[in-house]
């Protein structure tokens, strides 16, 4: 699967998988989170107030995914009875590995330093849980973003 931003400004990503159209990424305008329809079915992702839970809602509202510990070294999603552990490459990489025990087994990673195109690969996760994934660690990496340029930066 692989996620392409549609414009420098917007924070919207066009989904493909095998270079078929599969999904639109819209983040919320005012909150940590945001939108896809995948298969005629919407699902909202949306997270608390510090950005480290998220909770993905089918059409009917029921939660359907959770994630808990985002931004930290180690962090975990639930789905259907089933806990899938993932880990924060390194402090410096754009790439959140999926691991079994300690070995990785996938990965969610940004294929360019300027972070047009990133690379969904989470095999066994179903394409709306690999949504989820994805949704949760763009929505990371733009709060560490705005946080990078609202700390100055230089001097």
């Amino acid at each position: 699967m692989e996620a392409r931003k549609l414009s420098v400004w917007k924070s919207s990503y066009l989904v493909t998988d095998r270079g078929r159209e599969i999904a639109t990424w819209d983040k919320s305008t005012w909150k940590s989170g945001g939108e896809f329809t995948l298969e005629g079915r919407r699902f909202k992702v949306r997270s608390n107030g510090w950005g480290n839970k998220y909770t993905m809602t089918d059409d009917s509202d029921a939660v359907v995914a959770s994630a808990e510990r985002v931004g930290r070294k180690r962090w975990t999603v639930s789905a259907a009875g089933q806990t899938y552990n993932f880990r924060r490459k390194s402090f410096w990489a754009s790439e959140e590995e999926l691991v079994l025990g300690d070995t990785r087994v996938g990965s969610v990673r940004k294929t360019s330093w300027w972070g047009g195109t990133v690379d969904v690969e989470l095999p066994g996760l179903t394409p709306a849980l690999q949504l989820f994934v994805l949704g949760v660690v763009l929505s990371k990496w733009d709060a560490e973003a705005a946080a990078a340029a609202s700390s100055g930066g230089g001097g």
